[in-house]
């Protein structure tokens, strides 16, 4: 069952999709033919600028028990045939250090019911029983309703498709190498190093087979999330042992 189509979430979708389509009708005269594919980007940027105190939270959380990581290894080494001790003990390590173990679930529980529901608007064509006029608008004549795998299953892909397509997954791909190469693992298995390595581009693989809409909104998240945790990573206090 997709939880999309219940009742409350689906109203909740809806509105959204009202507020993109006021917005695009806002942006046309200005823009014309570009003014939908700005409104996912606007309100991309829009809902990412509100969640930046939740992402601020969670990098402080991270950081909280990144700082913990070593003393909770040997905790786990010392006491590895004692469960109940390592817990008492793994627990008494956070309080005196003032950290909660549950530090980095608040932000991310904030996070996902705005996210989801913004990402929903992009790859539904649906929505509360009547058209997603989104997916109806063009970005150089591509619809936002199109995705790259489609249009190749379908026995064509015009040149303005492969361009507007390649250029999206591209840049996702771009960022992903960025990132990759900003937050690089040195200290971790090189087998598991490469699987991180590789999962910096799972994003421009699944770029490939959702809407295009929802392509430029991976392509604005990816981005924000990779400068956000550079200038937290300036701001914020290095980790320490």
């Amino acid at each position: 069952m997709d939880l999309y189509y219940f009742p409350p979430i689906a109203a909740a979708l809806d509105a959204v999709a009202s507020i993109l389509a006021a917005l695009t009708a806002a942006l046309e005269p200005a823009l014309g033919d570009l003014a939908a594919a700005a409104s996912v980007i606007l309100i991309t940027v829009v809902v990412r600028t509100a969640l930046i105190p939740a992402g601020v939270a969670q990098a402080r959380a991270d950081r909280a028990r990144a700082r913990l990581a070593p003393r909770l290894r040997e905790l786990q080494q010392r006491y590895r045939t004692d469960r109940e001790k390592l817990q008492r003990e793994t627990l008494k390590l956070y309080r005196d250090e003032n950290v909660s173990p549950t530090a980095g679930c608040l932000p991310l529980l904030v996070q996902a019911p705005v996210v989801g529901l913004l990402y929903g608007v992009f790859i539904h064509s649906t929505i509360a029983g009547h058209t997603n006029g989104l997916l109806a608008e063009r970005l150089a004549g591509v619809p936002l309703g199109s995705s790259l795998a489609g249009t190749v299953a379908s026995g064509t892909l015009p040149l303005a498709a492969a361009l507007v397509f390649g250029a999206v997954i591209a840049s996702i791909a771009l960022v992903g190498e960025l990132t990759r190469r900003a937050f690089r693992v040195t200290d971790a298995p090189a087998a598991l190093s490469g699987v991180l390595g590789v999962a910096q581009f799972a994003t421009a693989v699944v770029a490939v087979f959702v809407p295009l809409a929802a392509g430029l909104y991976l392509v604005v998240t990816v981005a924000w999330t990779l400068a956000q945790r550079l200038i937290l990573r300036r701001i914020l206090p290095p980790v320490a042992a």
